[in-house]
């Protein structure tokens, strides 16, 4: 199992209905298999995910946060890692939104 304790993540790809982007920093925490993580930047004010990592590092998580538009937002996301050469980690994530417009999306972030 991948493990993600103490990591940071910044996006570096995303859809046009996502709310992050490169301004937004995702401190990882994890124990066992349970992550957690808050984030903010660029448009999201805080945010905060609780997940599971499986055995092949792949996450299942549920997200909310607070936009700049001070909407609070909920989403689901998966997260599949891929090591990069250098040793970081990228994530390739599919998302849907549980609120708002329920539409979905992809990106990808990678580690710091």
């Amino acid at each position: 199992m991948i493990n993600y304790h103490n990591k940071t993540f910044r996006p570096v790809q995303n859809t046009e209905n996502g709310e992050t982007s490169a301004e937004t920093l995702f401190q990882y925490q994890q124990t066992g298999n349970i992550l957690t993580s808050i984030y903010q930047g660029g448009r999201i004010l805080q945010g905060h995910l609780i997940g599971l990592v499986d055995e092949q590092g792949h996450i299942h998580m549920h997200y909310h946060q607070v936009n700049d538009r001070y909407e609070i937002m909920t989403g689901v996301c998966h997260s599949i890692p891929e090591i990069l050469s250098d040793g970081r980690i990228r994530l390739h994530e599919t998302w849907r939104w549980t609120s708002g417009d329920m539409s979905e999306g992809r990106s990808v972030i990678e580690e710091v």
